[in-house]
């Protein structure tokens, strides 16, 4: 006859195989999703756009983001971290990224949405190198599951260009 204590260890041991086994499959089974996000991102206005007092530029601007995200919601997704970023090249740097806004989008309903807002972190480039310099807005996505790997990608849309100008 076997102990309290073998019998024990036996059925914790069996149930964590299954549970990891469940998580395995869970997280497997994300492989067979197929996402179309479809998002859109315009820039309303530029509020300002300086030089400052230490030779850098900013610009502040307003913009209307569009997204639909549901697809990406699955069975085994937890949240989604989203962010706004502007991409542009400089003689320096061949790829520069500011953050401009983030947000992060708890469930499935959430994921449809229009906001029209500022930039919520500052754009400023080190030097004078924003002036009429064309730049990209990517919506980038990180989808955080509840097992398994985190999955990022990114929509790129192009054809922006800054002022010519300081104002």
């Amino acid at each position: 006859m076997h102990s309290f204590g073998y019998r024990a260890n036996a059925l914790l041991t069996f149930a964590l195989t299954i549970l990891a086994l469940m998580c395995a499959i869970a997280s497997f089974s994300d492989n067979f999703n197929f996402p179309s996000p479809s998002a859109q991102i315009q820039i309303v206005k530029f509020n300002w756009f300086q030089k400052q007092a230490h030779g850098n530029d900013e610009v502040s601007l307003t913009m209307n983001i569009t997204a639909d995200l549901q697809s990406l919601f699955t069975w085994n997704t937890k949240q989604l971290f989203i962010f706004v970023a502007a991409e542009y090249e400089t003689p320096q740097n061949s790829l520069n990224q500011v953050s401009l806004w983030d947000a992060i989008i708890p469930a499935k309903e959430h994921a449809k949405f229009w906001i029209q807002t500022a930039n919520k972190y500052r754009f400023i480039d080190q030097g004078s190198n924003l002036r009429g310099k064309e730049f990209n807005l990517t919506l980038h996505w990180h989808v955080m599951p509840r097992t398994g790997k985190m999955f990022a990608d990114k929509l790129v849309m192009s054809g922006f260009r800054l002022p010519e100008e300081h104002r």
